[in-house]
Formats: structure tokens, sequence, C-alpha cells
């Protein structure tokens, strides 16, 4: 016990003297304040669709299937406003996918419902970096003397409020429809779901990884993990409702596109699990600094009107 409280003390003790020496001038950070963002990459969801070739397991990334996965991008603004915390903007917009045919789970894929959905999604985030190294290295090489060199290495966490817009569709007769006016579920109908919204507030949260190239460019990863509140972003959360009483043959096929054992997909029965849905994103992320550029300007204004007079 003892060995392990000692062990304990001497880890935050070098975390927080190796923050306080990576952080060595308020130059090294301050001249980071402000950063465009720019990334791409994968998207997952896991909601009623699709999943494993096993019984779903909520919000948990087990549930995942690879061949439903989608792709996205997004932009940002990033403020950092102390050596350790800074606030991010962003605007992510990808596309998600759950599609029951996709596994070998029987009632899953028996039930044979899918969709795709473009989602649009704002966020406020505010993030902690953990760990930091940012040197700059000597301006200028003297002989015989090797200079040092820039670094400006990151890992951080997030997290923040958002919202975001979703449209679910599926393909009838080759096309693909939107489901959210079909009312799959009786929304709003005698004895159907209720009417809902397709948006929905949201939280995201995440880990990320940058390194610097250079003082005016970063290069990173990141991984986020976004909790909504929603059951609908898939079309799918109750129960059955009888297709007679909906308004058109595609809102009664995509209702309930069942094959085989259909005996279990009949009006009332469960065709959903009544869990908010969510989705991941693992972007690769470019960033570019636009303090340091303004600072540099700065200087040479400076610089120039001090010297003008000079003749």
């Amino acid at each position: 016990m003892r060995i392990s409280i000692v062990v304990i003390t001497l880890l935050l003790s070098t975390l927080t003297f190796a923050q306080h020496t990576n952080f060595n001038t308020q130059r090294n950070w301050s001249l980071n304040k402000k950063e465009l963002v720019f990334g791409f990459g994968a998207t997952q969801f896991t909601g009623d669709l699709g999943g494993r070739d096993n019984i779903g397991k909520d919000f948990s990334l087990v549930d995942m299937d690879l061949p439903s996965t989608g792709f996205g991008g997004v932009i940002g603004y990033r403020y950092r406003f102390h050596p350790y915390w800074s606030t991010s903007t962003m605007l992510n917009i990808s596309m998600v996918r759950g599609n029951d045919a996709l596994t070998n789970e029987l009632i899953r894929e028996s039930r044979n419902l899918s969709f795709r959905s473009m989602v649009i999604e704002l966020s406020q985030r505010i993030e902690f970096i953990v760990f930091a190294n940012e040197k700059f290295g000597q301006r200028y090489s003297l002989p015989g003397h090797s200079g040092a060199r820039n670094h400006n290495e990151q890992v951080y966490l997030f997290t923040g409020i958002g919202i975001n817009y979703f449209n679910p569709k599926a393909q009838y007769q080759g096309s693909w429809v939107a489901l959210d006016p079909l009312n799959t579920e009786g929304q709003g109908m005698a004895g159907g779901a209720k009417e809902t919204l397709p948006i929905s507030a949201t939280i995201p949260m995440g880990i990320g990884f940058r390194f610097g190239v250079g003082r005016m460019w970063r290069f990173g990863i990141e991984a986020t993990y976004v909790k909504t509140f929603t059951d609908y972003m898939d079309d799918v959360s109750t129960n059955y409702y009888d297709p007679s009483l909906l308004g058109s043959p595609a809102a009664q096929y995509l209702s309930n596109p069942a094959i085989d054992n259909t005996s279990w997909f009949a009006p009332g029965q469960q065709r959903g699990q009544a869990q908010k849905d969510a989705y991941y994103y693992l972007n690769i992320v470019v960033q570019k600094n636009i303090t340091y550029k303004d600072y540099v300007q700065k200087r040479r204004s400076y610089h120039w009107g001090k010297n003008r007079y000079k003749f």
C-alpha cells in the first residue's frame, strides 16, 4: 500500500513538473491562441438497426458493424484562452448508416430495416490539455551550435453541447425516400407514436492528439462520441403500426419490410428499443495557426514604423 502511494505521488509530481516545464513561457501558448480547424474521417452509428452478429448492446462500440461506416468532414475555429484550456466552435457534416441485412443476428436480419442519414451538427466544445510539449526553437543557427527544434505536441480531452439535424432515408423501388414524412410508426395518429422533430441536442465528448509542423500548422487525430436525445435518427423506436392505416404504398412497405419469420413483426409488436441514439467520429484533423501570423505582421509593422524616420 505504501509503495502504491509513493508511486502515485511520484507520477503526479512528474506530470505537474512536466506541464510547468513545457509551458515554459506565456509566449509559447499565447502564439497559438487562434486556429482554423479542418478535418475528415469515418463515422459509425449505434441505434436500433444493424450491429454485430449477436444481440445488441446499448451504447457500446461492440455493437458497431464496419460495412455501415460512413464518412464526413468538419470545419471549426479554436480559441485558446489559457495554457490548459481552449474552446472550439465546430461544424460537422457526415453520413451515418444502419442496415439489418448486414448482420447475421436472426431477428434483426429478418426485420430487414435500413436507413442512411446526412447529419449536420453545430457544437461548442471546451477542451482540457492533459499533456503538452510546446517549445520554440532558436530563430537563427550559430556556427558550431545545433539549433533547438520546435516542439508543439498536445494530448487533450473535450466535451461540450450542440444541436444536430438529421433526415433518415430508406430505399423504395430504387429511390431513396425520406422516412420522417411517412410516419412509419404512426406518429401523430391514433395509437401511434408521438410526433418528433428531425433535430436533437447533442453532447460530444472525446480525446485528441495533435503535433506541430512548423509554427503555422498542426496535424492530429480525434475520436468523438456524440450522445443525442432522440431515438429517431434511424426512424425506429417503438412498435409496429398497422400498415393498412398508413397513407401510401411507400409508407406501408418501409414500415415493415420483414423477410422470413414475419409473424414476429405484426402490428403492436416491438419494432425498436426506446434507447437514445449515438454516433461516432474518427477524424484526421488539420489546424492552421492564425495568431502567429498576426504576431509576425505586427512585429514587422512595429519595426518599420520605428525606423521609418531614421534618415
